[in-house]
């Protein structure tokens, strides 16, 4: 059942990205069987969670034909001198990896083992799916939205005391190499959940089964339902709408995005410089290729759920995980692609997804409803008052601001509390009864 309804909604979408002449997900997708993929990196990370479920001996061997099938194609396109613009030269060994065990499970498999493969499979398509999902949703967006919210959430950030014009100066002045160690974590946050993810589907593999709960699922499911806010609040960011758009980070950046100038139609050349005046927002046009994906902050929504997941593990991992929320959060305001009150929605919005996760995984309780119920009613509200409120909040920041962190500072206290007392106790040691002493 989970598998038709993804097809059915990748094909949705498929036929939706066409309506505005674009390629969909599984066109992408299939492009990238032959083509450079767009990430490569990411198709090895697909890879790798589709192999947990393969012994060592199975693992090596799949490895080494993914290796081999890249040096293949890069001596392919090297001897036909065919381009690679916009992709990467490798991953196209782990695509076809992936689609071989699809084809060994229903050839050379049956029964338990058949099922566990396919979920490898599916592991790993699910992931790729999941980024080309996002580049569809993102296109649509820009199709869709003409008109944006930014003026009302920048003025509603003023209630945080407008942190992106502070990070962003704060990342301007690390310059090139500040930039793009940033921008190198920003982009490989898909590689840093597939390491968590490894981890807790460490024992796949011996125990032939899957755990009831991953980092995997919770990192889909915000990937899938997040998008539908985009649509309801589109907003592009503070350096598009404030800014000079990607123009600002050209001269410094290692892999700067090929896109169209978008500085006139932004309000004004002010980020990160000067803050924008209070006054009353209103919609405002942009243009038809920049995406409106602001609304949450999805990347710091993933960074969140990698923090929570990585819990857990030994302290390297709860480090490496502690050091990517930090980092992303950075990139995510200094690069100007995200508004304070971004930020504050996204947690709220992950920790609810994770609850409802958790909860339904137990089995659904009162606790487990009440704080599903009220993290997704702080979000709503959060929502709301970012559309309707935001010059009241602007006039006075110093309630509002403090009323912000303490709704998002309540729903991660509910979580921890409530996720707390779900874990299962450890039973106490024995206590040894005294014996009487021999006479």
């Amino acid at each position: 059942m989970v598998g038709v309804a993804a097809l059915g909604f990748l094909i949705a979408l498929e036929f939706a990205a066409r309506r505005h002449g674009l390629p969909g997900p599984i066109t992408n997708q299939v492009r990238e069987v032959v083509f450079a993929p767009k990430s490569g990196g990411l198709l090895y990370a697909a890879m790798a969670l589709t192999m947990v479920v393969l012994t060592w001996r199975q693992r090596f061997i799949a490895a080494g034909a993914a290796i081999g099938i890249d040096i293949a194609f890069l001596l392919v396109r090297w001897a036909v001198d065919a381009e690679t613009t916009g992709g990467h030269p490798f991953g196209n060994g782990a695509l076809w990896v992936i689609l071989g065990c699809a084809v060994i499970a229903v050839t050379r498999r049956t029964g338990r083992e058949r099922v566990l493969l396919l979920k490898g499979v599916g592991l790993g398509l699910l992931l790729m799916a999941g980024r080309k999902t996002g580049d569809t949703w993102l296109l649509i967006t820009s199709k869709t939205r003409p008109a944006v919210l930014d003026q009302y959430v920048a003025t509603a950030d003023h209630a945080l005391g407008d942190p992106s014009w502070l990070v962003g100066r704060v990342v301007t002045a690390t310059g090139p190499i500040g930039f793009n160690f940033l921008d190198t974590v920003y982009g490989q946050l898909a590689v840093a959940a597939v390491v968590v993810a490894l981890y807790q589907l460490r024992g796949v593999a011996v125990e032939r089964r899957f755990p009831g709960h991953h980092l995997v699922r919770t990192f889909l499911v915000i990937g899938l339902v997040g998008p539908a806010f985009y649509m309801i609040f589109p907003v592009v960011g503070p350096i598009f709408a404030y800014g000079t758009g990607t123009e600002y980070w050209a001269p410094i950046s290692l892999w700067a995005p090929d896109l169209p100038a978008s500085g006139h139609w932004a309000v004004a050349d002010l980020w990160p410089q000067t803050p924008p005046p209070v006054s009353t927002p209103h919609p405002m046009p942009f243009d038809g290729i920049t995406p409106r994906n602001c609304m949450p902050s999805l990347h710091t929504a993933w960074a969140v759920a990698i923090f929570i997941h990585s819990r857990k593990g030994p302290r390297v991992l709860r480090y490496a995980g502690t050091f990517w929320l930090i980092a992303t959060l950075a990139a995510t305001l200094g690069f100007g692609y995200h508004y304070g009150v971004d930020l504050i929605s996204g947690v709220v919005f992950t920790l609810t997804i994770e609850a409802a996760l958790r909860s339904y995984d137990r089995g659904w309780d009162r606790s487990g409803i009440r704080l599903v119920a009220y993290g997704a009613t702080v979000f709503a509200a959060l929502l709301v008052s970012y559309r309707f409120l935001p010059l009241t909040m602007a006039e006075h920041p110093w309630v509002s601001g403090p009323l912000l962190m303490l709704a998002m500072t309540s729903v991660v206290y509910g979580y921890v509390r409530t996720t707390a007392a779900w874990e299962p106790r450890a039973a106490p040691a024995p206590r040894l009864e005294p014996q009487p002493e021999p006479i």
